[in-house]
């Protein structure tokens, strides 16, 4: 394929005032090669940059666009979001808004840390405190932007238009100083505290994670399960049984929790004689039941008791390394109304530092106070502490099968074995979670619960069903938000304290803290603030440890990257506060999209966006994640190499991931949408510059926009496909002011498919000037309205073909409208005057009537390039035909049938009959379904047709819907000789009778067909002047000869070429032999 820059050269030319000739199109395209030199073209007139400045002053289209982290390439997830954005932001502005839209990184958080850790080989907390924050944090810094490079190319290369110049970063100082100012406000309304809270702790990474962060990665694991012995105080030879998975958690336990309404049983064991107290409907769990039938029991009942009946009695606890809690009540029966019959024994040990019901249960008891003394001897990197002196150091999940021996020597196991159950493991470092009770810092979400849910009410999402049910469940159900990190490389909670947090001072500002502290700021990470005292009421204050949750910072970003409110306080209020739109994946419900919300709601009891698009998850073929390690998908580059980046976009956004669902990418959908739409309208927009410069070569007239001629033009195709294009025009703009892409994809392709398959296919004649020259004009004129608007509509999906399209067609344009790029032309108004719903009320009949005559071939293998004698349609309204008869030639033509019958009389050619749907109308007629179904069944023909046309009809006194009755169509002609087919609207009958001069008529018309194929085979184009010589070696009836000799005429009026007997002695290379009938036929062309 030649460069598409030839294509292109005309761009950089003077302007002219007359229209300029459009260049030839070459028969093949490489996507892929055109993709690349459009941007070139991109680059070389700055058309991003350029089409803001000509968008400055309209009204703001305001877009706020998550920031990614760098430390790793963009995968489809990332694509797919991207090019939704890109879709809507470009969609945008060509209907006249200005959108700015910046690129942004996500510099903080684990994701950094771990590649540190892991760089260096860190393993604990103390490692990094003794290599000293300053170092490692500037080792932090250093990998933060190490793929920015690459994701900007990548993006680019994904035709998305986004401003990497003037990017924001979370690390920089201006962005961490309006986080701060966030966080003050937030203080000072009294919605920030500090508290104990068990929270997903990763042992590796030394921090807490959010609930967020724990539900990203849950793995099938195998762990122990203890059934653990806990003797009554007062009756030691009872013995209380719990089950845990944690055997770690078991040195920390300080209660036991029965469910107050659970109906527990005291057994004694038959084998060994024990007695134990379990809940009655788990004990099968402790007593699975014998294989054999007759096989004696393990234990027997000796008590019934309830739940209640337990609580507050004392058993004798496992160890003695908590024992000062017993004062305040520990090694008691708690109740609570968590602890279920679905699994364990209904007997629940409490470790309060290490699970959030035991935690809660143990401080409404007393046992443990809120914000101090709770035992949690297990430090940052799960180990236990001095505390456990029988394991001081040991990793808590090494330590599993120590404990359970240890306590199978104090008899105190019942039983133990393996589990195999989904377990939350850290994210990115791979490993096991453990739920830990840390000193955190919290907003108290609770406390604004019904403002957001209220603000949550006035957004608009797409698909509606995220915003509905898990959203709206989430905020239902939305605990106190732990925005506090014990990490290094993030923006520092400016929290000033004194040791025994007494007095805590909030700093707002680089500027206050500079005025409290006397030092000058440059930046704000902890290297450069965590040594720096200010004087407080009390005495010297200085800063907590941790830093911020990097989706607090993340949620700040639509003040943080304007630096609000230090700079840019009207524009944000006026123009960009709350954002018109945003769009990421589902899996933000829980993270982005609760965020953004929880913080304006807190600020300005504003939702932070108004319209929101959700995807789906991409996966893999099979279903799976898509894994790097599995390599169960294909690279992003070598697709987008191969196929280009349109037919991704395409792909991705015509597929069930933008309304939210799963998507299983598949790289042969890529090939696909080539196939069924780049190809075909690639075909179309050639089949018209080919159209344009034949007629210039034959009238000498270059050809410009002529809307006149396609507007007064009185043939029907031409009518049909403008007024289609108009309500195409309407049905984009109506769906993408939903935000419904979904709906829009869909549409654009079949409009494609009609385009080609109909209005050039019916038009060729006319577009090659066969018709003569008015007709032809008219009909090269709608093709060229139809494309522009077309390629306009389409842009904002695939903006690299649609570039490439207009730059040939741009030159027929006025120069006025004759923009350097379609992406700085506005989506144009709807032509009410084109509009005609009742001619596309006509030509979809007329679709039907050769959809359903192609299908009756088929079944009857009755090829197309054979004549039929006559196709009789059916139809109950007069009005109806007389449409069906405006379009009578295409219909023959299309079916290459010799006459065309219309009929109002259905009964003439089929039977009806009606039976109710038993599935549908069961429950709805109850003791009335005989009769009614019997009323049904009873309809006569022209009964069936009332009812099919009202949609509705009452049967012994009860409506019945046309949906919930089957109605069958039998053809009573002569199948011998007839084939009909139908469907709601219309009936049509092939006459298939044998006729030797329309048999003859179809052989002529496949040799035309072969002839044509060798023609494109050897190179030849259409222009090419040739001379066809054919021979026939055949049976001794020499029919198939004759038949060619009788219709040379019209055979070479079809080929324009000459077509002649082969003479002896003329030979050549574009020689081909056919089967044709049980013929041989040789075909010879030669050039003229």
């Amino acid at each position: 394929c030649r460069s598409v820059l030839g294509h292109l050269s005309h761009l950089l030319a003077p302007a002219q005032t007359a229209a300029i000739m459009v260049d030839h199109v070459p028969e093949k395209i490489s996507f892929p090669e055109m993709e690349e030199d459009i941007l070139k073209l991109w680059t070389d007139i700055d058309a991003f940059q350029t089409s803001l400045k000509k968008s400055e002053g309209k009204p703001e289209f305001s877009f706020y666009d998550g920031p990614p982290f760098a430390t790793g390439l963009p995968h489809y997830g990332h694509i797919l979001a991207g090019t939704i954005k890109d879709t809507v932001c470009r969609y945008a502005h060509s209907t006249g808004h200005h959108v700015t839209r910046r690129f942004g990184w996500d510099c903080h958080g684990l994701p950094i840390e771990f590649e540190i850790d892991r760089t260096l080989g860190i393993k604990t907390r103390q490692e990094v405190l003794d290599m000293g924050i300053p170092k490692y944090n500037a080792e932090c810094r250093k990998i933060v932007m190490r793929y920015s490079s690459e994701w900007e190319r990548i993006v680019t290369r994904l035709g998305r238009w986004i401003d990497f110049k003037n990017d924001y970063k979370t690390m920089e100082p201006w962005y961490m100083e309006s986080i701060w100012w966030v966080f003050k406000q937030l203080f000072e309304k009294g919605l920030v505290y500090r508290g104990f809270k068990v929270m997903p702790f990763s042992t590796s990474c030394a921090t807490p994670l959010s609930n967020f962060e724990a539900n990203q990665a849950y793995q099938d694991t195998k762990d122990p399960e203890v059934y653990v012995l806990f003797p009554f105080e007062d009756d030691p030879e009872t013995k209380l049984i719990a089950w845990t998975t944690t055997p770690w958690t078991l040195p920390s336990n300080l209660a036991l929790c029965v469910s107050p309404t659970m109906t527990y049983v005291k057994v004694e064991d038959l084998e060994s004689g024990q007695k134990f107290v379990i809940g009655e409907p788990l004990l099968p769990s402790v007593y699975p039941k014998p294989k054999k039938k007759k096989a004696e029991p393990k234990y027997k009942v000796l008590e019934t008791m309830v739940g209640t009946d337990l609580a507050g009695r004392r058993y004798i606890p496992l160890f003695n390394y908590f024992e000062s809690f017993r004062e305040k009540g520990a090694f008691t029966i708690l109740t609570d109304t968590y602890v279920k019959d679905s699994s364990g024994t209904g007997v629940v040990h409490q470790a309060p530092a290490f699970g959030e019901d035991d935690y809660r249960c143990c401080l409404a008891a007393g046992i443990i106070d809120k914000g101090v003394n709770v035992p949690c001897p297990v430090d940052a990197n799960g180990r236990f502490t001095e505390e456990v002196s029988d394991w001081p150091g040991v990793y808590v999940k090494d330590a599993d099968i120590e404990i359970i021996k240890h306590l199978k020597g104090l008899k105190r196991v019942f039983r133990n074995g393996v589990i195999n159950h989904s377990y939350p493991f850290c994210w990115r470092s791979d490993t096991p979670l453990i739920y830990k009770a840390v000193s955190s810092w919290f907003i108290n979400v609770t406390e604004v619960k019904e403002k957001l849910i209220a603000n949550n009410a006035e957004t608009y999402w797409v698909p509606a069903f995220a915003k509905e049910k898990r959203f709206h469940n989430w905020l239902l159900n939305a605990i106190d938000w732990n925005v506090s990190r014990n990490r290094f490389w993030g923006t520092p909670l400016p929290l000033w304290t004194n040791e025994d947090y007494s007095e805590v001072v909030c700093i707002g500002s680089i500027e206050e803290l500079e005025k409290l502290s006397g030092v000058k700021i440059t930046d704000l990470h902890r290297e450069s603030v965590d040594d720096i005292v200010i004087q407080g009421k009390s005495g010297p204050l200085r800063r907590v440890e941790e830093v911020f949750d990097c989706w607090f910072e993340s949620g700040s970003m639509p003040y943080a990257q304007l630096h609000y409110p230090f700079e840019n306080k009207d524009f944000f209020h006026e123009h960009y506060f709350p954002a018109t739109f945003i769009a990421e994946g589902i899996d933000q419900t829980r993270g982005w999209f609760y965020t953004l919300l929880v913080l304006s709601t807190c600020l300005f009891d504003k939702p932070a966006f108004q319209n929101l698009i959700v995807n789906g998850l991409v996966l893999a073929e099979d279903g799976k994640k898509m894994s790097k390690r599995l390599k169960n998908y294909p690279d992003p580059s070598t697709v987008v190499s191969e196929l280009g980046v349109d037919s991704l976009r395409l792909y991705l956004l015509n597929s069930p991931a933008v309304r939210g669902e799963e998507l299983r990418f598949r790289s042969e959908g890529v090939k696909e949408v080539i196939r069924d739409t780049l190809l075909p309208l690639y075909n179309v927009y050639r089949f018209l510059v080919q159209s344009m410069l034949q007629r210039q070569d034959r009238t000498g007239e270059v050809f410009s926009r002529n809307v006149e001629a396609a507007r007064t033009s009185s043939n029907i195709m031409d009518k049909w496909i403008l007024s289609a294009g108009q309500s195409l025009l309407a049905f984009v703009k109506q769906e993408m002011a939903a935000y419904r892409l979904y709906k829009v994809g869909p549409r654009l392709v079949g409009y494609v498919e009609e385009l080609r398959n109909w209005y050039v296919r019916f038009n060729r004649k006319r577009l090659r000037g066969n018709d003569g020259e008015a007709e032809c004009l008219s009909a090269i004129a709608t093709l060229y309205e139809v494309l522009m608007v077309t390629i306009q509509l389409m842009t904002p999906f695939i903006p690299f073909f649609t570039e490439y399209v207009y730059q040939n067609l741009r030159h027929a344009l006025p120069e006025a409208e004759r923009e350097e790029s379609i992406h700085y032309r506005m989506m144009p108004e709807v032509d009410e005057e084109a509009h005609d719903e009742a001619i596309e009320q006509q030509i979809s009949h007329m679709q039907s009537v050769i959809t359903l005559g192609r299908a009756a071939r088929d079944r009857r293998n009755k090829p197309l390039k054979f004549p039929l004698k006559s196709v009789t349609i059916i139809h109950s309204s007069a009005e109806a035909l007389e449409a069906l008869k405006s379009v009578e030639d295409y219909i023959q033509e299309e079916l290459n049938v010799c006459d065309v019958i219309f009929s109002q009389e259905e009964a003439a050619f089929v039977t009806l009959k009606a039976s109710g749907i038993q599935r549908a109308l069961g429950s709805k007629l109850r003791g009335d379904k005989k009769k009614v179904m019997a009323a049904i069944a009873d309809m006569s023909h022209d009964e069936i047709k009332a009812f099919e046309a009202a949609g509705s009809a009452e049967f012994e006194g009860h409506q019945i819907l046309l949906d919930e009755v089957n109605i069958v169509r039998t053809f009573s002609g002569d199948e011998a000789e007839c084939e009909a087919a139908w469907d709601r609207n219309v009936l049509i009958v092939l006459g298939l009778a044998f006729d030797e001069e329309l048999h003859a008529r179809g052989v002529a018309r496949t040799v035309v067909n072969r002839i044509q194929k060798q023609r494109k085979a050897a190179g030849l184009s259409p222009s090419d002047a040739i001379q066809v010589f054919y021979s026939v070696q055949e049976e001794e009836d020499g029919s198939v000869k004759g038949i060619l000799a009788a219709h040379a005429s019209e055979i070479s009026q079809s080929l324009d070429a000459p077509f002649l007997p082969l003479p002896a002695g003329v030979d050549g290379e574009l020689k081909a032999t056919f089967s044709l009938f049980g013929s041989e036929l040789t075909v010879l062309l030669l050039r003229a």
